[in-house]
Formats: C-alpha cells, sequence, structure tokens
C-alpha cells in the first residue's frame, strides 16, 4: 500500500505583489524578515514565507488571519512606489502531499523534473489542465490552485497516488 498521503489544508494567508522585484523586495524584508528569492526560489522567515512567481510578481505566505494586517504594512511600505498588493487567500487552495513517492505521484500529473528541484525552489505549472504552483516544505510538497477548481484538483492528486504497492 502506498504511504504517500493527499491532504486538503486549511486557509493559508496569501499575498500577491506585482511591480519591480527591488523595491517589492525591500518591503517584503521590512515587513516579513524574508529575504527577496531569486528567481524560481522560496525564502522563509518564522512563520513568513515569500516566493518568487514571475519577473515582477512575489508571493508572501503567512497565517490566514494575518494576511490583511500585513498587506496593509507591506501597502504602508510600498509608500508611492507603482506596485500592487492584494490578498488572496480566499482564492487559492493549498494541498499537503507526503510520503515517499510523492513526487512520482506528482509526476503524473505535472511536466516537472522532481530531481532536479532545489529543496527551496518554486515551480509554477500545470497539474492536467489546470494552473498550479508546487514547493516542499520540508519532507512535504505544497501544491496551490485556484479555489474554483480545488474540488477537481483534490479528485487528480488523490487519484493519481496508486492503491496497494
Amino acid at each position: 500500500m502506498s504511504d504517500v498521503t493527499v491532504e486538503a489544508l486549511p486557509p493559508v494567508g496569501m499575498i500577491t505583489l506585482r511591480g519591480d522585484l527591488d523595491t517589492l523586495g525591500a518591503a517584503v524584508a521590512d515587513v516579513t524578515g524574508c529575504d527577496r528569492p531569486d528567481q524560481r526560489l522560496r525564502t522563509e522567515a518564522g512563520d513568513h514565507g515569500c516566493l518568487w512567481m514571475s519577473p515582477d510578481e512575489l508571493l508572501v505566505t503567512c497565517g490566514y488571519d494575518a494576511a490583511p494586517e500585513i498587506a496593509a504594512r507591506l501597502t504602508d511600505a510600498l509608500g508611492d512606489a507603482f506596485a500592487t498588493v492584494a490578498v488572496v487567500s480566499d482564492a487559492r487552495a493549498v494541498f499537503a502531499m507526503t510520503g515517499q513517492g510523492a513526487e512520482a505521484v506528482l509526476a503524473r500529473l505535472m511536466p516537472v523534473d522532481f530531481d532536479r528541484m532545489a529543496p527551496t525552489e518554486v515551480r509554477r505549472t500545470r497539474m492536467a489542465q489546470i494552473p498550479a504552483a508546487l514547493w516542499r516544505e520540508g519532507e512535504c510538497w505544497r501544491v496551490v490552485c485556484f479555489r474554483s477548481v480545488a474540488g477537481y484538483a483534490e479528485g487528480l492528486l488523490r487519484n493519481a497516488v496508486p492503491i496497494g504497492a
């Protein structure tokens, strides 16, 4: 029997920031303590994470209830910089994949070379036909998708786990 588990997590605080990465990174470091991540990487400081999402986008993760206050602090820290800050916690669903072989299960659904992914790497990709992002947190994989397709995504993940061994 497979030891890979899929768990739908409670809502996670998520704040997307768009603009110049140097400007965004300085604000994120000031507010959360997270260093600005390099391309396709993630940084952490305490309960906060910062993920590189694109050449002009960072994603801050935090406690769900803390997201509005952190977003307000980020907005203040950015001042009159040309940037956007948006709390997207309720628009996203997060799943945890754990167990030996989780990468093989995810590889059934995503065109990702898991053997080459660095421990702090973030990947934006497609899971079957839906946009998704994933990264490692310790021995666990986090998979994020739009909440509107969360039921479909959970079904994909659960059905990809082999039955028996």
